[in-house]
Parts: C-alpha cells; structure tokens; sequence
C-alpha cells in the first residue's frame, strides 16, 4: 500500500453549520472513512473546513476528487498530498476537535495566524503542517478530538 496524507481546505457552501449538521456529516463521514480504510482529522471554524485524510493513495486521491466536486465545498485547495510512513489518526477514521478561534490561537506557531482572524482558507504548507502536528498522535491538543 503506499499511504499517504491529503490536506486541503475548502469553504462551505452554505450557511454556517449547525452543531447537528457537523455531526451529521461526522457520522457519514466515520462510516464512510471506515469501509475505505481511511483515518483523519476535520476541523470546521467560520465555514471553513481544514481536513487531513491518510490512507492508501488511490483511494485519497479519488475522495480527494469527490469532496471537490461537491457542491457543499468552493475553494477547495490541496495544501499537502505526500507519502507518509504511519497514520497521525490511527484511531481516528474522522476525528473532529470542537474548538474555538482563541483556542486555536493558543497553538504555538499558530497564535499568530488565528489572532488575526484568519480562515483555514489561508493557511500554506508550513502552517497546515503546524496544526497537522498539533493534533496527531503526540500532539499537545490530541486530547480535543471527539
């Protein structure tokens, strides 16, 4: 299998989501993530979504593709696509820390960023990977991912 990980930030489409819309989409992305042996995270602020997808490379790619042509989604941007040698969400096939912008603004080498009131629309490479490792196994705000 050659595993990789995908990150990409996107918009929504429509009205910002409700907590039982988010969970909505959690639920069907879970199932779904499960069947195709993928893991990943999702984070969703001001209508923006930041989401990392790891698993075998063709499968990826195809969601990849689906999530950007679905009309729920504009702006769609890969930010990353690489090989990686072992799942930063192992035990996750989508989790999805509930956090607010000024908790986001507490991530070292973030603070910056989200105290300005950016979207994850704006993020480039090094950032994406900065919140990418905040969040992975090891990562000091791991413990907030439902």
């Amino acid at each position: 299998m050659d595993l990789v990980h995908c990150i990409y930030c996107s918009a929504s489409s429509g009205a910002d989501l409700t907590p039982a819309e988010l969970q909505s989409l959690l639920d069907e992305c879970r199932r779904k993530n499960a069947v195709a042996g993928l893991t990943g995270m999702l984070l969703y602020q001001n209508r923006s979504f930041f989401q990392v997808l790891e698993g075998d490379r063709n499968v990826v790619e195809a969601l990849y593709e689906r999530i950007s042509k679905d009309k729920r989604h504009k702006r769609v941007t890969k930010i990353i696509l690489e090989p990686i040698t072992d799942h930063a969400f192992a035990d996750w096939t989508m989790g999805c820390p509930k956090l607010s912008s000024s908790q986001l603004a507490k991530i070292p080498g973030l603070n910056d960023f989200f105290a300005r009131g950016k979207s994850y629309l704006e993020l480039g490479e090094g950032r994406a990977k900065t919140l990418l490792q905040a969040f992975a196994q090891e990562g000091r705000w791991r413990t907030s991912i439902s």
